[in-house]
């Protein structure tokens, strides 16, 4: 088994009760059947504690009002890992924030920055994201649908994306536009079952000619003539967002106030603002340029692979760039709210509320990737 994680994996610590927010609310925690049976055989005071914040039915902990878990006191600490200690955790809380993807002979391990602290370790970190690798002899069965050649030409292309986007060389929107057309030149090799020709798109987009199309594609989409069209794509896009699954009740009030201060008056009013955002940006916070590459990098490296299992690579590398444009919007509204001044603070905010309401629902994930389908990402597509 090969193993894999991002080079700041080892240098998380959980803060606990210290935490600005906490894992324990607004999502549904499911437990682990060998947890569930530990449960029932605990004796002593505790016990009546589990029989009623434990769903053994549906394999859950219960809520309350709040959707807080029943555990979880007022200081944000684990009644049961004060009563029965660190080891009567289930599997889903003894590994948050931690993330792991699996394939036939690899596991992928990483953090996810739904977690403040995870979010604050990755905006901090300054240089490009390196991911480690360790290997043991350990073996395990997997259906005969998995594809290993997919699966091989999909970690091929994502270690050329990730070279490409942590090429400060280049533009961050250069960058990005060249992952999205890489994608989807892979995406139609993918559906006429061409798998074998796939390494050909990725030598392609190493020529100077390719990255000469992909530079006039992007210049494109700033120039008068194409700015409606990304107005529209980013307004309609962010409208998508009321259609997914709430898990904070917050969520929806913050972006309704969002979509006022953005879109409220108008495109001509939305330019001017992002012309003023963007410029105080690069005077007081530039390494928001590397915020949106470590981002990128991260869902990226989280989702794209995914696609072994149903064949959609386009969509999950648009989904990684949706996703940083929408945080980046957010921020834009923030911003305007601070009466035009922005915090690191608001950033890992940000960062970890969106990531939370998107990677905390597998519908939300779902249908975040269907609505790529729906609306192409303007950084590389045909007019």
């Amino acid at each position: 088994m090969l193993y894999t994680i991002p080079d700041y994996y080892r240098q998380f610590q959980c803060i606990a009760g210290d935490c600005e927010d906490t894992c324990c609310a607004g999502w549904q925690i499911v437990a682990d059947e060998e947890a569930l049976a530990r449960y029932k055989k605990v004796k002593g005071s505790f016990k009546k504690e589990l029989k009623a914040g434990v769903d053994y039915k549906e394999g859950t902990f219960r809520q309350n009002k709040e959707k807080r878990c029943y555990f979880l006191n007022e200081d944000n600490l684990c009644n049961m890992y004060t009563a029965l200690g660190e080891k009567s955790l289930c599997k889903t809380c003894k590994r948050y924030p931690r993330h792991i993807e699996e394939y036939e002979g690899v596991r992928e391990m990483t953090l996810s920055v739904s977690c403040p602290e995870v979010a604050k370790l990755l905006l901090q970190k300054k240089e490009p994201v390196k991911f480690l690798y360790h290997e043991d002899d350990r073996e395990e069965s997997w259906d005969d649908a998995f594809d290993p050649f997919l699966y091989s030409l999909l970690a091929d292309a994502r270690g050329v994306m990730i070279k490409i986007l942590q090429d400060r060389t280049r533009s961050i929107e250069l960058r990005t536009g060249m992952v999205l057309a890489i994608a989807h030149d892979l995406q139609i090799r993918i559906l006429k079952n061409e798998i074998f020709d796939g390494e050909s798109v990725l030598e392609k987009y190493e020529t100077e000619k390719a990255k000469d199309y992909v530079k006039k594609q992007v210049e494109k989409l700033y120039s008068d003539e194409k700015k409606h069209r990304f107005y529209t794509f980013i307004t309609e896009t962010f409208k998508d967002q009321f259609r997914l699954e709430r898990l904070r009740d917050d969520w929806e009030p913050y972006l309704l106030e969002v979509d006022q201060y953005l879109y409220g008056k108008g495109e001509e009013a939305y330019y001017e603002m992002r012309q003023k955002f963007q410029e105080w940006m690069m005077d007081h916070m530039s390494e928001m340029i590397v915020w949106k590459e470590q981002l990128l990098v991260y869902f990226l490296s989280t989702y794209f692979c995914g696609a072994v299992y149903d064949g959609h690579a386009y969509s999950k590398v648009q989904m990684a760039v949706v996703s940083v444009l929408l945080i980046e919007e957010i921020l834009m509204a923030q911003w305007m709210k601070n009466e035009e001044v922005l915090y690191f603070e608001d950033v890992v905010n940000t960062v970890y509320r969106y990531s939370r309401e998107l990677e905390h629902s597998d519908p939300n994930l779902n249908l975040m990737e269907r609505m790529m389908s729906e609306r192409v990402v303007p950084w590389f597509a045909k007019d």
